[in-house]
């Protein structure tokens, strides 16, 4: 049986201050929302609506912390509790992946699995949904492909890693030789002369049968499996809490890339395929990248959630979770200005990246009641 498993952990720090520990970048509702505020959805609402299409609600799973668990099951009507895998704290994708396809694995030895992540806004859903079936028929083909979607670069960007090409497979898509890690900008420049025909963004997502992603796990991150392969044993029995509490601490915290993508694409008994996903595909992981959700002014300025008046300003963005507050700027350039009742932040939109270290500073030196 097909199913969807959607990793919505993670501190969401490069949205700090809206993202906290309460309300995590997940379940914000600013995605879509009025000058008031009003009618945002999250980026989590909106990746398991747009899966409405393409499986049943009951073979949707999300994975996220466990600290998370309640306030998504109270924002998320379709979301019940049986199809949440909570993880007691973050080890990386390999886990969060791994757990899921490992309790899936066990309620069901024929599943195969799609991977999203929570923070992705793809259109048009209609062209997703045929590329992402074009992805489950490749892997249930063979348990001995793992599929990836490759996303047509509009840009060098530094800020993605990136799926070299090799040859075209049978079913759609291309062998890949070799992922590449966020390159230096020489280096993206390269790959984006190089064409989509040669190099895709990577986009996170993932198809594979879930016995054949856990066969992965045993024989290239061993230890792992070991523990991750009996907490999906005991997922359904009254040693799940305990299990979780002993065992998900000590997992080592790696990615899936790095952990069975990259080793997977250089074994000759497997398949790595990427399937060319063309469509309009946003990683909302910052403020800039909120900002292209957004409608601009004339001079560039983006708004969200309140009431802004701009003067001589451009290439702003201002953006307050109280729909009452306004936002003024005079004279201002290239701008993040993100107000909340806690805290405010104003930055330079060339130091976005570096919001995360701020943040991490705001907890040692003020306190984690701000985070």
């Amino acid at each position: 049986m097909r199913y969807a498993l959607i990793i919505a952990g993670g501190s969401g720090t490069r949205l700090w201050p809206m993202s906290t520990k309460e309300l995590p970048k997940q379940l914000i509702p600013f995605v879509g929302s009025d000058e008031q505020g009003q009618g945002g959805r999250s980026l989590l609402q909106i990746a398991m609506e747009r899966l409405e299409g393409l499986l049943p609600a009951e073979q949707i799973y999300v994975c996220a912390g466990e600290s998370t668990k309640q306030v998504m099951l109270d924002k998320l009507p379709g979301l019940t509790e049986d199809r949440f895998i909570s993880e007691p704290m973050g080890r990386d994708t390999l886990n969060a992946v791994g757990l899921g396809c490992s309790v899936l694995k066990h309620k069901d030895p024929d599943a195969t699995v799609a991977i999203f992540t929570a923070d992705h806004i793809i259109e048009p859903v209609e062209d997703l949904l045929k590329i992402v079936d074009q992805g489950f028929q490749l892997a249930e083909a063979s348990d001995k492909t793992l599929v990836t979607f490759g996303i047509a670069p509009t840009h060098a960007a530094t800020g993605y890693g990136y799926l070299q090409l090799g040859d075209a497979i049978d079913g759609g898509g291309f062998v890949v030789d070799q992922f590449k890690e966020k390159p230096a900008a020489d280096i993206a420049d390269g790959y984006f002369a190089a064409g989509p025909e040669k190099y895709l963004w990577n986009s996170g997502m993932f198809v594979w049968q879930a016995s054949a992603v856990m066969g992965c796990i045993e024989k290239y991150a061993p230890e792992n499996f070991a523990k991750l392969d009996d907490l999906g044993k005991n997922w359904d029995t009254p040693e799940r809490d305990a299990k979780l509490a002993e065992v998900y601490p000590t997992l080592e915290k790696v990615s899936v890339d790095y952990a069975v993508m990259e080793p997977a694409s250089a074994d000759e008994s497997m398949t790595v395929a990427a399937v060319p996903m063309p469509l309009s595909w946003l990683d909302v992981g910052s403020w800039p990248s909120f900002a292209d959700t957004l409608e601009k002014d004339g001079d560039g300025n983006a708004s969200s959630g309140g009431r802004t008046v701009h003067v001589e300003s451009n290439n702003v963005l201002a953006a307050t979770s109280d729909p009452r507050h306004l936002i003024t700027t005079l004279g201002c350039e290239d701008l993040i200005v993100i107000h909340t009742p806690e805290s405010t932040l104003v930055c330079h939109k060339d130091h976005a990246e570096k919001i995360k270290q701020l943040h991490g500073l705001v907890g040692e030196q003020i306190g984690e009641d701000y985070l």
